[in-house]
């Protein structure tokens, strides 16, 4: 309750920070699949059988196009992609990344397992280049926001975590909403997904949608406005929390009830009135 109170109960004025050493190597491989049913599986299975990895991500097929598209050199992406296809991975391929990091000892035994199972499920290993990449990109991504709106497109994304029985099918209603959302607009929506945060029993699911802004702002944020509703909506009536690691804020508040139910809600009602009966600290997060 208090973790998750997102400065509903109160202020933080101490903090102590817990450090390590810095490791004796880092490094970051990728790894492509030849469909999202074995990619996934795979994912499963490395985060199940405890393989040490420190970082995990599955990006679906059409993330997974729109990534080399976005990569830049498109004559080595051509080159990646003809190597890949004389190797069974084509049409539908789907990219794993992943990060090892420790010792040197640590860093050897988690990529000879990772790439095991990888192999296993007809992953095909190429190295460290794609994967040295995304982490000099990781942080510097959410700044392409602003030049797609001086373009004419707004870009958002949803996230939500469920379990593994239910990634496929929250996944595929998620995207159908999304690339669906503004066909009465005559207007398309690009979307595309990862995922990322993994559990033994489940996952996060991260997607990211493309749209057209429209003529005037207002129309731009209704828009926006009705995929994002419209999704969340979706995600709390099938099995899908409301926020993974992006907080429930003013935005998912309203969703909020349909996850907690009556009594959880109360709980957090009572809690907020008791240690702020004034209403001072972050007005209306998590509560509508």
């Amino acid at each position: 309750m208090v973790l998750g109170s997102e400065g509903r109960l109160g202020l933080i004025t101490e903090v102590k920070a817990r450090i390590s050493r810095l490791p004796d190597c880092e490094s970051f491989h990728v790894v492509f699949f030849p469909s999202w049913d074995k990619a996934r599986t795979a994912a499963r299975k490395l985060v199940q059988h405890r393989v040490p990895l420190s970082m995990l991500r599955l990006s679906n097929a059409i993330e997974t196009e729109t990534q080399l598209a976005l990569a830049g050199h498109p004559g080595l992406i051509s080159m990646l992609e003809r190597l890949l296809s004389l190797r069974g991975v084509d049409q539908g391929k789907c990219m794993m990344t992943f990060g090892v990091t420790g010792s040197k000892t640590q860093c050897r035994s988690g990529l000879k397992q990772a790439r095991g199972v990888c192999k296993e499920y007809g992953g095909v290993y190429t190295g460290t280049r794609l994967g040295a990449k995304w982490a000099e990109k990781r942080f510097t991504m959410p700044y392409f926001r602003e030049a797609l709106w001086q373009m004419g497109y707004a870009v958002d994304t949803l996230e939500t975590a469920t379990d593994w029985d239910n990634v496929d099918s929250l996944l595929d209603k998620i995207e159908s909403n999304l690339r669906a959302g503004l066909d009465d607009k005559q207007e398309k929506t690009h979307v595309f997904t990862h995922l990322s945060h993994f559990y033994g029993q489940g996952c996060s699911i991260y997607t990211t949608y493309v749209f057209r802004v429209a003529d005037s702002y207002p129309e731009t944020f209704a828009r926006w406005q009705h995929l994002k509703k419209t999704t969340s909506n979706i995600i709390v009536r099938n099995r899908g929390t409301i926020s993974h690691q992006h907080g429930v804020g003013k935005d998912h508040a309203p969703f909020m009830p349909i996850e907690k139910g009556e009594l959880g809600m109360q709980a957090i009602r009572a809690l907020t009135t008791s240690f702020d009966p004034d209403a001072r600290l972050n007005p209306k997060t998590l509560l509508d």
